[in-house]
């Protein structure tokens, strides 16, 4: 037994590792450890909490790895996963001087954002398939590298085609580790420690959409745009550098015998793939790899929740993306104003993060406390209850403000309001799917990820022509609407997801290793 891991084992260690479906009973997941006595199944430190996944006995398996160590890889992966929306973001903002310099619409400049948040969703589904088939370090190292050339050529375009082709493709590469942390969090951390280190991803996440609009509106004052995309090009570097140093391969299919397991050889091997190459047999092939996300779409779980965050997460990507255009005549914003109004929706996410790391738990630990120590799924949809409303009234607030011209003030409260409506939705989507299929990690936070990206390109293309067309009173109360109407598929999951869930059958891939 691992020398690391704070864990202790009732009436002996269990000879065979457990996978989560066999500690689930009908009424969900058993963590209570007094419900299952003389079953040898390993608990934490407090003995109270059964451990889902039973971790093997090979201090290799990295459920066994130190505190220390797990929490230093997902942080390394958790910190990368804001780039991706931090550099895409910037665009926001710097497209009012390069609509100036290469004199064209500044509309058109953000067409150049719309091909970016495309990518985005096909370039995390592409993460998932090529992390499930070659492992997860070299892909995160090779995606990263490719990542930062991309983000250079970003900052040394000349032109608008040169700087369309660069976001396209730093939208494709820069996503990895956006779908990879919650992949390293099912692969490093049991299943009731998920929703707060899901809480910590998202944070960063959502927090790095408006801290890129706000560090670029304040550099704009003093320098150039292609500067807010070098300082970009030097985050990325930074990303890679920690990932070089700090990040593991972290599969394990338990289901093999620890001593059939490949062992670690030398890390420059396992960062560029040479050493998961070697035991490439032990991983599904790619046409397996392939599937995988197909059929994880296909479960009407899945689905559903896919469908309610389009239509949730959709309307913040859309102001986001334009509401630059919107303050500089109603408010004569400049760039450090727009840069100071950033500071709502950034608090907005910070006070979501705090808030979340503890409502998510507390909400949990009372529906098992009430269930006689089991864990259904739909659990984690409690929390929208509060959450919908909060986003409900934000969206309609700001359309309000902007339709009658109200203080900024009202109008940057009531952005924020949304932003942390949605932080606590957003922890809650992931944590739901990602109990209700562990083995399939990656796709369905790639397909969540996916339907988020592609969502933003909708309303991003669309936003602008659409406020000229009615107002913002009326587009953000429309949406509202479809904010409000999409709950109603979390209330029906509530209801009818366990049998929506048993009907489908588990997923049966090849291998039930991400």
């Amino acid at each position: 037994m691992s020398q690391n891991i704070e864990f202790e084992s009732m009436n002996g260690s269990a000879e065979k590792a457990l996978s989560p479906g066999q500690l689930r009973g009908r009424e969900g997941y058993i963590l209570d450890a007094r419900l299952v006595p003389n079953h040898g199944l390993k608990t934490d430190k407090t003995r109270n909490i059964i451990l889902i996944p039973q971790p093997s006995d090979d201090p290799n398996d990295p459920l066994n790895w130190g505190q220390y160590r797990k929490q230093i890889v997902l942080g390394v992966v958790a910190a990368s996963a804001s780039l991706p929306e931090f550099g895409s973001a910037m665009g926001i903002i710097t497209a009012i001087p390069q609509a100036r310099e290469w004199h064209i619409p500044q509309n058109t400049v953000l067409h150049s954002l719309v091909g970016n948040l495309a990518m985005l969703g096909f370039g995390g589904v592409s993460t998932v398939v090529c992390m499930t088939y070659f492992g997860r370090l070299p892909v995160l190292f090779w995606f990263s590298l490719f990542s930062l050339w991309t983000a250079a050529f970003c900052a040394g375009s000349k032109t608008f085609n040169e700087f369309m082709a660069a976001r396209i493709l730093n939208g494709f590469f820069s996503v990895v580790s956006y779908t990879a942390a919650v992949v390293y969090v099912n692969d490093l951390f049991f299943l009731h420690e998920h929703a707060r280190k899901i809480n910590a991803w998202v944070f960063f996440i959502l927090l790095a959409p408006y801290l890129g609009p706000l560090i670029t509106s304040f550099m704009l004052t003093k320098t150039s745009w292609r500067w807010c995309f070098g300082v970009y090009t030097i985050l990325a570097g930074f990303s890679l550098i920690a990932v070089a140093l700090f990040s593991e391969e972290t599969y394990y299919d338990r289901s093999i015998p620890p001593d059939e397991q490949p062992k670690p050889m030398s890390r420059l091997s396992r960062l560029v793939g040479v050493e998961q190459l070697k035991s490439r047999r032990l991983r599904n092939s790619f046409g397996d790899a392939l599937m995988r996300p197909v059929k994880t779409l296909l479960k009407p779980t899945v689905f559903i929740s896919a469908v309610f965050y389009i239509f949730t997460y959709m309307w913040g990507i859309g102001i986001n993306a334009t509401i630059s255009i919107f303050l500089q005549p109603l408010y004569h914003f400049g760039p450090r104003e727009i840069g100071f109004f950033y500071f709502a929706p950034i608090v907005a996410a910070i006070l979501g993060f705090i808030v979340g790391h503890w409502l998510h738990d507390a909400v949990t630990n009372i529906y098992i406390r009430r269930h006689a120590g089991h864990l259904e799924p739909e659990a984690r949809l409690l929390v929208i209850w509060f959450s919908a409303p909060l986003m409900v009234t934000g969206l309609v607030l700001v359309g309000l403000a902007l339709q009658h011209g109200w203080h900024y003030m009202l109008a940057a409260f009531a952005w924020g309001l949304y932003v942390f409506g949605l932080v606590i939705t957003s922890v809650a989507i992931n944590a739901y799917n990602l109990t209700s299929y562990p083995q399939a990690a990656g796709e369905v936070t790639a397909l969540i990820g996916f339907v988020r990206s592609f969502g933003g390109f909708i309303d991003t293309y669309v936003q602008v022509e659409w406020v000229r067309k009615v107002g913002p009173g009326k587009t953000l109360g429309t949406q509202a609407g479809m904010v409000g109407a999409a709950f109603l598929l979390i209330v029906g999951m509530q209801i009818f997801g366990k049998r929506l869930r048993d009907w489908s059958g588990p997923l049966n891939f090849s291998s039930n290793k991400v």
